[in-house]
């Protein structure tokens, strides 16, 4: 997840009309869709989520599944998202007003439109700004969680961050993979088992006879998290694949799927989508940022508007033609970069921040910004150069190390989505507003018939 799901929550929703002008005029009474512990899903809710999904996939429409499916699968993840938020606020994870008014500036401004025009787009397409900012919030919530989760749960050894450099530098094959997941619940019954196999060998069936190609049936039937990816896992060399697979994946041929594969989370099957090798990895090319700030740090609320004129008051000798560097060593409250005139040096956009990063980027060469806020405070900004930078050598152990510890961090994260899911109260409502299932657990859907052709991906 290179980028944050509030901007492409954003850019979906800016993309297209969520509500025709019809649906906009005549509003159905809302509905509660599911009960999740002590909080709902509403209809309204569910109706937005599947827009956005059908919007990012404007143009690959054939690879959705059928509409009960995707709203099945979308559903399911509206509830690990309000699972995840309660899990969230019971650790003391909080996010405040104005982290969620930075991430609206940025937003905007990734979008090249200034927060008032957002907010007047979201509206117009019928959803409250409101609404808006509230699933902001949750989104930020949810990274802050997985972040802590990271650093409580997940160590990389420098004997694997050195295996993992021998092997690149060695040369040898990396291996670009997708998988189709069946889960089971921990302690799963055997019925619970039975079902989930007859399903795997179902899918596996229409795979083989060539009527699903297997990212659609991904898509379709996995319960990954990466299925609306096609089961997409990316490139990885063999000391990235758990060791249970290692050896069978040596064997594959290009196209070849292996599987039904029992493991700790399910049943699997697993593609060998095509092989390079190492050497042939594209270089690590990242943009960087060469600017430099004068920063003046807000407290509480009551200090917020003092801060505010002080940086109005350096705005404005600097648009009277005061010296940059000069106002930054005399009144930027940023130690480190004062006495270097509020040089920060080379960056790239994710260093100091979401909010500093993507006014950064936004930016030509030279320009000298108005007062802004993050998180820490108000900011006047000078960017002064950008460049592409290969940092395959430069930084390799640093992205060996992080690469090894995302694969770590998602098995164990989507592990621990199923224990929250397992050990909730859910109440799925059907059409009628009837409960259709309260249950900690997620039964598997019923099997593909595996003698009759399926129906294209699209529905």
């Amino acid at each position: 997840m290179n980028k944050p799901f509030a901007c492409l929550l954003a850019l979906s929703l800016l993309a297209a009309g969520a509500l025709s002008p019809a649906r906009a005029q005549v509003q159905p009474l809302d509905r509660i869709v599911a009960v999740v512990d002590d909080d709902v899903i509403l209809q309204s809710e569910l109706d937005r989520a599947e827009q956005n999904i059908r919007t990012q996939y404007a143009d690959r429409q054939a690879q959705l599944p059928p509409d009960d499916v995707l709203r099945k699968q979308v559903l399911e993840r509206l509830i690990l998202v309000r699972l995840g938020v309660a899990r969230a606020a019971e650790t003391g994870v909080r996010v405040s007003d104005d982290e969620v008014d930075a991430a609206i500036a940025n937003i905007a401004t990734q979008n090249k439109i200034s927060p008032d025009q957002l907010r007047a787009q979201v509206t117009a397409q019928g959803q409250s700004f409101a609404d808006f900012r509230k699933t902001l919030r949750d989104q930020i919530t949810l990274q802050r969680l997985r972040q802590r989760f990271a650093q409580t749960r997940i160590s990389v050894s420098d004997a694997e961050v050195d295996a993992a450099i021998a092997a690149q530098t060695a040369g040898g094959p990396q291996y670009h993979l997708a998988n189709l997941m069946v889960a089971l619940p921990d302690n799963a019954t055997p019925e619970q088992i039975a079902t989930a196999q007859t399903k795997i060998d179902g899918v596996k069936a229409l795979i083989d006879k060539g009527e699903m190609d297997f990212s659609a049936a991904a898509v379709r039937y996995s319960d990954g998290n990466n299925a609306l990816e096609g089961g997409d896992l990316g490139w990885r060399s063999l000391d990235e694949i758990p060791s249970a697979f290692a050896n069978m994946i040596r064997g594959m041929q290009v196209g070849q799927v292996l599987g039904p594969m029992r493991g700790p989370s399910g049943f699997q099957l697993l593609k060998l989508v095509e092989t390079r090798d190492a050497t042939q990895a594209a270089p690590q090319m990242v943009t960087q940022y060469h600017a430099r700030h004068i920063f003046v740090r807000t407290g509480d609320p009551s200090t917020d508007a003092k801060a505010k004129a002080k940086i109005d008051t350096l705005a404005a000798r600097l648009a009277g033609g005061a010296d940059f560097a000069t106002v930054a060593k005399e009144a930027s409250d940023d130690a480190n970069s004062a006495t270097k005139g509020g040089d920060l040096g080379w960056f790239t956009q994710d260093t100091y921040g979401p909010e500093f990063g993507g006014k950064v980027a936004s930016m030509q060469d030279g320009q000298v910004s108005a007062p802004f806020r993050s998180s820490a405070g108000w900011h006047i900004v000078q960017r002064i150069g950008e460049r592409q930078t290969d940092v395959t050598d430069q930084n390799r152990r640093a992205q060996v190390r992080e690469t090894i510890g995302q694969r770590k961090l998602e098995e164990e994260w989507n592990r621990y989505e199923r224990e929250m899911r397992d050990e909730a109260y859910v109440d799925i409502r059907t059409d009628d507003g009837k409960p259709a299932d309260a249950t900690g657990t997620n039964a598997a859907p019923a099997s593909p018939p595996p003698t009759t052709p399926a129906p294209p991906a699209g529905g």
